[in-house]
């Protein structure tokens, strides 16, 4: 033991100074993510390079020579070369004092093509990918660009199409991109059905949702392919039309489009609950705002407790009642409908919140979309400007207007916040339609035969929103050529200012045994007296010629032989309270005339005319009615009035009759002689000239219409309607009625009667609305009439535009 013990020692003393040793070493440094992989860079080599410098590809790099390189930095540039697309392939590994870039460049796009397509142009497909030519090619993107080029077809309504790019291999490491496009047919809509609902049909749905059925003519239509937007845009027409009627708890609870197993049309299902209809209950007013009175504020109410409930009702109850605080003089106010349903007693209580809104102003209106048309004939339809007090009626307002323009096949007007709470920002997004057109045109009239015309026409000149137009017309029975500017801005106010000239050449000889030749030329300026009215000042001076009468012509016509050069200054004035300019179904239109001629020139007559028609729609707007009456009256300053200065009714002014077919008539020589035991008519006159009389036209003309339109039941992509209509109304008065017939060597003179004698008359319509040419047609029957009358049962008009 005492032998083994020294030893023992010993081994624990080494093992001791082992550990001593050991723990005074210091620890090798850990291998850190920042650790230079080359102490110093002392160059950069770059191999594989073809297009590109060398000095550019070294400029992508975080390592500069001279520096140390660390993994990160290394990593870095790595990603950073990659990035930029330039390349397949890179590769950055260290060698003795510097580093080496090996490098594989992505080829060059020679060009982008694009084969197989015919619904969309190259240009429209080109401006949505983006690999374009001289720039690299990248496999991940041309697949990007195919899915962008297969998303434009299924918005288009293509959704059996299908994209493949594909690669071709050039020189010079270049390559031609062609995708290879099957379009396929346009993906429609076989079917629209409706789950859950009783009050109304499938049938009327279907005319409340923008989505339309192919059918026969669906290929006209655009709203009869599928769009997912247009579906989402659906479900809220649904809604709307429903708490239109009452249906306060209306829910669609889904819409859904399957694609058919054939792959050529969807399915489209609504799935709503309609639940029971409501009334409004108790309505009331909560003014918070001092020295309002808010019992003056209930004759703007459109609705009362008992009716069936409507939101649409509500939103004009809210218009009405903003007009009316703002008439009491407060600019800035907020009116919030809060609505109290009670559903055991199925009424919807509604209370106006009126307070002092926040004050907004407008920052900016911003413009998007007009690539042609400059931004301030849009900015001009605005009536408020950048710093003005925002208006929600006046922005909805201008977006009408913008529509009415005729220059955007979509308008879009939005406000977003601005820069602050008080500031508001107005967006206009507009799409630019075609505004000029070289039309030339066919078609025959039941009234004047075979129709030829030629019209040049831009409506949008040049971007500015002026109207130029060239026509040449050719009917049976007239030539014409007219040219028409027109300004509509002049000097960016609400100020138009054009004029036309014209050149027409009339055969009147079947209604009045005389040919028309007029040349004129008429200015006019057009200003707004209030929101919805305007006021037309114009003046027109013109050269009428009477020519080639007939030899058994009326004296009364005879005697106006011969050319008058008429120098009229005038003015209209129209009130336009019309719902929609387009398609209204409520509202009314009022517009006076007044004219004078005598201002020189050859004739001198006072003319005065006034028009008045209110439109209503019936049935939830699917019959509309219309009621119109028209009158007027000329007088004489001097001699008396020529035939070309009266007024004349017939023809489309008033169905049943033919053009001029009412009113004062010299009809003498068609008489029976008193001494002609046989009844024939007077032997002087030949065959071809036997009629009824001349029509002479009347000082006065008086008319009231009437017309209801409806659908008949078809398709509503067939675009046709049916409608009823009468009319009543009569053309009287002569400056005298009582002429020597020297022509005829008569010793008496000849009498007219033009007392006042109404006509009246009735019948039945058949509208249709192709893209052949409008057509109506008119079934007529006059039940109220005069002998001498011309009548027409029937009248139609059909052109063809190519």
């Amino acid at each position: 033991m005492t032998a083994g013990r020294p030893l023992a020692h010993r081994f624990a003393a080494l093992l001791l100074l082992a550990f001593a040793v050991f723990a005074s070493v210091p620890p090798p440094p850990a291998v850190a993510q920042d650790a230079a992989v080359v102490p110093r860079v002392e160059r950069i080599l770059v191999e594989g390079a073809r297009r590109l410098d060398e000095e550019t590809i070294v400029a992508y790099l975080t390592v500069r020579e001279g520096e140390p390189a660390t993994a990160a930095q290394i990593s870095d540039s790595l990603r950073r070369l990659l990035d930029t697309g330039l390349f397949e392939d890179v590769v950055i590994q260290p060698f003795a004092d510097g580093l080496l870039v090996q490098v594989v460049e992505a080829p060059f796009i020679n060009r982008v093509a694009f084969e197989g397509n015919d619904a969309l142009d190259d240009d429209t497909l080109r401006g949505a990918v983006q690999s374009t030519s001289r720039s690299a090619f990248s496999r991940s993107v041309a697949e990007r660009d195919a899915q962008t080029v297969l998303d434009l077809y299924r918005r288009s309504g293509r959704f059996g199409a299908s994209v493949e790019p594909k690669v071709i291999e050039r020189d010079n490491n270049r390559v031609d991109l062609v995708f290879e496009i099957v379009e396929g047919p346009v993906t429609g809509i076989r079917s629209i059905d409706f789950v859950g609902n009783r009050a109304f049909s499938d049938r009327r749905l279907r005319g409340a949702v923008e989505t339309r059925e192919s059918g026969v003519l669906g290929w006209l239509f655009g709203s009869a392919t599928y769009d997912p937007d247009r579906l989402e845009f659906d479900r809220e027409l649904l809604r709307r039309f429903y708490l239109d009627r009452g249906y306060a708890r209306f829910n669609v609870l889904s819409a859904t489009a399957e694609l058919t197993a054939d792959r050529e049309d969807f399915l489209v299902t609504f799935t709503v609950d309609e639940g029971p209809v409501y009334t409004f209950g108790a309505l009331e007013i909560d003014a918070r705002l001092p020295d309002l009175d808010a019992d003056a504020l209930r004759e703007a109410f459109t609705i009362s407790e008992g009716e069936t409930y409507s939101a649409s009702d509500v939103d004009e109850t809210i218009d009405n009642l903003i007009f009316a605080v703002g008439q009491q003089g407060y600019a800035f106010i907020d009116i919030q409908p809060v609505a109290d349903i009670d559903d055991e007693e199925r009424t919807v209580g509604v209370t106006f919140q009126i307070a002092e809104g926040p004050r907004v102003y407008v920052e900016r209106i911003d413009i998007d979309g007009n690539t042609r048309t400059v931004d301030r004939v849009l900015r001009r339809q605005f009536r408020i400007a950048e710093g003005d007090a925002f208006n929600a009626r006046e922005v909805q307002a201008a977006r009408n207007r913008l529509r009415e323009l005729g220059f955007f096949s979509e308008v879009a007007v939005t406000t977003e916040r601005g820069s602050g709470e008080d500031r508001a920002v107005i967006d206009v997004d507009v799409v630019e339609q075609l505004t000029g057109a070289l039309q030339l045109g066919v078609g025959f009239s039941s009234a004047d035969g075979p129709i030829g015309d030629i019209s040049i026409v831009e409506r949008n000149f040049l971007g500015r929103g002026q109207s130029v137009s060239v026509r040449f017309n050719i009917t049976g029975d007239q030539q014409a050529i007219q040219f028409q500017f027109e300004e509509p801005a002049l000097l960016d106010r609400d100020l138009a200012v054009g004029w036309d000239v014209g050149f027409v050449r009339l055969d009147r000889s079947d209604e009045s045994s005389f040919q028309e030749t007029n040349i004129g030329f008429r200015p006019y300026i057009e200003f707004p007296i209030a929101d919805d009215q305007r006021v037309r000042l114009r003046y027109r001076v013109s050269s009428d010629e009477i020519r080639d009468v007939n030899r058994f012509a009326s004296p009364a016509i005879r005697e106006d032989l011969g050319t008058a050069i008429t120098s009229a200054p005038g003015a209209t004035w129209t009130l336009d309270r019309r719902n929609d300019p387009i398609e209204p179904t409520r509202g009314y239109l009022v517009s006076a005339d007044q004219d004078i001629a005598g201002l020189g020139g050859d004739t001198s007559y006072t003319r005065s005319s006034a028009r008045a028609k209110v439109w209503r729609g019936l049935l939830d707007d699917l019959v509309i009615a219309s009621f119109e009456v028209e009158g007027g009256a000329v007088f004489a300053l001097g001699e008396d009035l020529r035939v070309t200065d009266r007024f004349f009714l017939g023809g489309d002014r008033f169905r049943g009759f033919a053009r001029d077919g009412i009113g004062p008539r010299d009809s003498t020589l068609l008489k029976i002689r008193p001494n002609d035991p046989d009844g024939r008519p007077d032997a002087r006159i030949p065959p071809q000239d036997r009629r009824r009389g001349d029509a002479l036209g009347g000082n006065y003309f008086a008319v009231a219409r009437t017309e209801v339109t409806f659908p008949l039941g078809l398709p509503e992509e067939f675009g046709v309607f049916g409608g009823l209509f009468s009319d009543v109304g009569t053309v009287w008065g002569l400056d005298r009625t009582s002429f020597t017939d020297f022509a005829s060597r008569r010793t008496n003179p000849v009498t007219i009667d033009d007392s006042l004698e109404l006509r009246a008359s009735v019948g039945a319509s058949i509208f249709i609305d192709s893209p052949f040419g409008p057509l109506r047609f008119n079934f007529a029957l006059p039940v109220v009439k005069e002998d001498e009358d011309e009548t027409e049962f029937f009248r139609f008009t059909v052109g063809t535009r190519f």
